[in-house]
């Protein structure tokens, strides 16, 4: 006799739920599996939608929130990534990520404080105190009495600078540079205007090289006719960046969370930064004065504090491009993927030594046929190989083809708007 006489109807009540459940099943790894492969192409509103479907039949997916969460903080829709993130941690309270995206949206918020927990149950002990002491204090406090102010350049080449005061002291260059965090003090002057410190980590820079950098704050840093209080800093060696600055001594760098701050406009051809505060009224000047320029509007997101991300073409290819403005002199540089991919020549016999923020690192100068941001295009264009840190390409979750910078961006008025979440490109008259 076979075991097939032997089924009850129990037994058959129960086969048809597993196999129910199996059917429900396999749409949902689908979807999973699609929202993932979207999110690592850079696709994030694609990506989004597969994730949500996934929630309309299992709203308890841990993956599913947690992706969402990512998708809101890359687009700077800081409640839903706080909500996302929640959920996703009451679905895995253990799990270190939806940890790490709440500091992420609280350290946006520039609510340091509720930040600092996260952080420190990351292993990230040095941070965690540097945010803990602004206990009762605002963060880029910014005062001044105008809505707007301008520093002119002291140079435009290889990398601008500007002077800024820090704690009331004199005048010091800084180098502005999108592809840092936090503003970031030489050691040494950080001693002389009395910068407090708090530990140290260790942070990946330019080709790869690590090195340790120290947190700290300052009570103040000056720039025009703003003076922003209570300010997060990073200390790292910046001396060696006199030869990008014209022989100047280099005191620090201003990078992209200062100008999160601000809308901010790097004006290449007009010589100066200017910050004007982050008011609707101010944005809805600059959007009329953008549109009666015909400016290049370019959507972007942004990874951790620091990372805008935008698509643009390396030789008619598109990719998913990192807005860093560091790379001195130069338009673009990028992994040895997207040098196959593009058709990049590379010449070994071309190599010289170039110095990033951890120091001296080997690199090969190349032309590039096209680098382009929307309609913004650059031709026979300066780029490098070597800079690129090979982590950057994936370490995030999803591809960077490349590095766009200096040279492509020279020619232009450069705003960062993280209101919308735009680039704005004015080229120059």
């Amino acid at each position: 006799m076979s075991p097939r006489s032997f089924a009850s109807p129990l037994g058959s009540f129960f086969l048809i739920s597993i196999l129910s459940a199996r059917a429900g099943a396999q749409p949902l790894r689908v979807d999973l599996e699609r929202g993932d492969s979207l999110f690592r192409e850079g696709r994030f509103e694609d990506a989004a939608q597969a994730y949500r479907q996934v929630l309309d039949r299992a709203p308890a997916s841990f993956r599913a929130q947690l992706l969402l969460g990512q998708i809101a903080l890359l687009g700077n829709h800081l409640d839903e990534a706080q909500q996302r993130a929640s959920r996703a941690l009451e679905l895995a309270p253990d799990d270190p990520i939806p940890r790490s995206l709440l500091a992420e949206v609280f350290y946006r918020r520039d609510e340091l404080e509720r930040a600092a927990p996260l952080l420190r149950a990351a292993g990230r002990e040095a941070k965690a105190r540097k945010l803990e002491s602004f206990r009762g204090v605002p963060p880029y406090d910014i005062g001044g009495e105008r809505d707007a102010t301008r520093l002119p350049f002291v140079q435009t080449d290889a990398l601008p600078v500007v002077e800024v005061r820090v704690n009331g002291g004199g005048l010091a260059n800084f180098i502005i540079d999108t592809g840092a965090s936090e503003v970031i003090l030489d050691p040494r002057f950080a001693r002389d205007v009395g910068a407090r410190e708090f530990g140290s980590e260790v942070g990946t820079f330019a080709g790869g090289l690590k090195s340790t950098f120290v947190h700290g704050t300052v009570d103040s840093l000056a720039l025009g006719d703003f003076v922003v209080r209570h300010v997060p800093v990073q200390l790292l060696d910046t001396r060696p960046l006199a030869a990008v600055a014209g022989g100047r001594q280099v005191d620090g760098i201003i990078g992209t969370v200062l100008l999160y701050h601000f809308l901010a406009t790097l004006d290449y051809p007009g010589g100066a930064l200017v910050l004007r505060r982050r008011t609707a009224q101010n944005l809805a000047r600059f959007e009329k004065e953008a549109g009666a320029d015909a400016q290049t509007v370019v959507p972007f997101w942004m990874a951790g504090d620091h990372f805008v991300v935008a698509w643009g073409s390396v030789n008619g290819r598109a990719y998913l491009l990192f807005v860093d403005t560091g790379l001195a002199g130069l338009a673009f540089t990028c992994p040895e993927s997207t040098v196959k991919e593009a058709g990049i020549e590379i010449v070994e016999s071309r190599a010289r030594v170039g110095t990033g923020g951890g120091g001296k690192l080997s690199v090969v100068p190349f032309v590039l046929t096209e680098l382009a941001l929307a309609d913004a295009v650059g031709r026979d264009v300066a780029g490098v190989f070597g800079p690129f840190p090979p982590s950057l390409e994936h370490n995030l979750g999803f591809r960077i083809g490349g590095l766009i910078s200096h040279g492509f961006f020279r020619g232009h008025a450069l705003t960062l708007d993280f209101t919308g979440m735009r680039l704005f490109l004015r080229p120059s008259s």
